[in-house]
């Protein structure tokens, strides 16, 4: 079965392992773990239980969904406690950064970026870069609380416009502003009815 054609099962969370000034980025946190877990889909993210990543978390767990944590051995304590870390439905611990990243990318059927720092933007990045390089088709998602994700997206723009990315359709992410439309617009992307600007329409797939 080609990549096209698998179901979103679980879904990747990027984001940052410490709150932020804005306390919307917590709630738009705990907002998509809920939606998440009601949709019956997995979270895969990177194990932290702390900041936006502890409280995805949470909105999963809380709600009866299912979580695998992937983190390095020497993050265990800067990102997580012991404890928490043992409510997690599943807990792989990596020697390093690149097989934390490179798990995640595998268990993973969809990519969602919440609001982050400079490991949050290098974890997408990647993704996109893979994304123009054909190494994978699936779908990528901002979540731009608050207009969070702007400059990165007039970044992007700007590139492609001078002449560096030569297939910018393939690192164009969907740009969601509201936690709770992530998921349903996810399904729909996925399922061809919509484009990556969320207009109706039978579209061929990423």
């Amino acid at each position: 079965m080609s990549e096209k054609n698998i179901p979103i099962r679980s879904i990747c969370v990027y984001c940052g392992s410490q709150p932020g000034r804005d306390k919307s980025y917590l709630d738009a946190g705990h907002i998509l773990g809920k939606s998440i877990a009601e949709h019956h889909l997995r979270l895969v993210y990177g194990g932290g239980t702390k900041g936006i990543m502890g409280a995805v978390a949470s909105g999963v767990l809380s709600n009866g969904g299912r979580v695998t944590g992937i983190i390095p051995e020497f993050l265990m304590d800067m990102e997580a406690t012991r404890h928490s870390l043992g409510q997690l439905s599943e807990l792989i611990v990596t020697p390093d950064m690149h097989d934390r990243k490179h798990k995640m990318f595998e268990r993973a059927d969809a990519f969602v970026t919440l609001p982050g720092g400079i490991g949050t933007l290098e974890e997408i990045v990647e993704i996109m870069t893979w994304a123009q390089l054909g190494r994978h088709r699936k779908p990528i998602v901002l979540v731009n609380i608050n207009g969070f994700w702007d400059p990165l997206m007039k970044l992007i723009h700007h590139m492609a416009d001078a002449g560096f990315i030569h297939t910018a359709h393939l690192v164009q992410p969907l740009v969601i502003d509201a936690a709770e439309e992530v998921v349903p617009a996810l399904l729909a992307h996925w399922a061809g009815s919509v484009d990556r600007n969320g207009n109706e329409g039978i579209i061929a797939k990423l």
